[in-house]
């Protein structure tokens, strides 16, 4: 059990019966009246996210989560398949489970599974990856004066915007926690 002095962000707490991340936290203590603390919370089961008020004397229960290190395997119909690490155990995911996860997964790829009461219920994949533009418009000489960015398809299917120089066959990088672009890895 948590009091409202323990809250930060990214611990993980029950509040109705399901799991929540917290996205921020504010310790509130008002001249007059009872302390507080204000925040913001993200379901991990369904995503949605709530802003919710803690009184100083409520204690919070913390959310028994596990995170295993995982595998990624391949797809078969809708479900994408990891392999556990330590037990070698395969654990189908949909793709409401990944959620933008889905988009940065390559075979071989190690993502961590969060588990809740011994069921998947979300995956992190590494901060950055390393894909290849499959289809994107040609870029022009000279066409490097402003930040103008270009649609480019990458190989497991996902669009993002790239600058101008990049072409077909090129190796990008991307941050999977906001889809974009950070650097040009290598050329064809």
């Amino acid at each position: 059990m948590y009091s409202i002095t323990d809250l930060r962000k990214n611990l993980k707490i029950i509040i109705d019966g399901e799991p929540y991340v917290i996205l921020e936290s504010q310790f509130v203590k008002p001249g007059k009246g009872q302390a507080f603390t204000r925040t913001k919370v993200r379901n991990l089961l369904t995503g949605a996210v709530i802003e919710r008020t803690f009184k100083h004397n409520e204690t919070i229960p913390k959310a028994d989560v596990e995170e295993r290190q995982c595998t990624y395997s391949y797809k078969e119909g809708k479900n994408h398949i990891f392999m556990d690490a330590q037990t070698y155990d395969q654990i189908p995911l949909s793709p409401e489970q990944l959620g933008d996860a889905v988009n940065y997964l390559q075979e071989g790829m190690t993502v961590n599974i969060l588990f809740w009461n011994g069921r998947p219920i979300g995956v992190t994949p590494p901060t950055f990856v390393e894909l290849k533009v499959t289809q994107t418009e040609p870029g022009f000489r000279g066409d490097t004066a402003t930040n103008t960015l270009k649609p480019a398809k990458v190989e497991t299917g996902a669009t993002v915007m790239v600058p101008l120089f990049v072409n077909e066959g090129d190796v990008i990088k991307i941050d999977t926690r906001t889809g974009e672009y950070v650097e040009r890895v290598r050329t064809r």
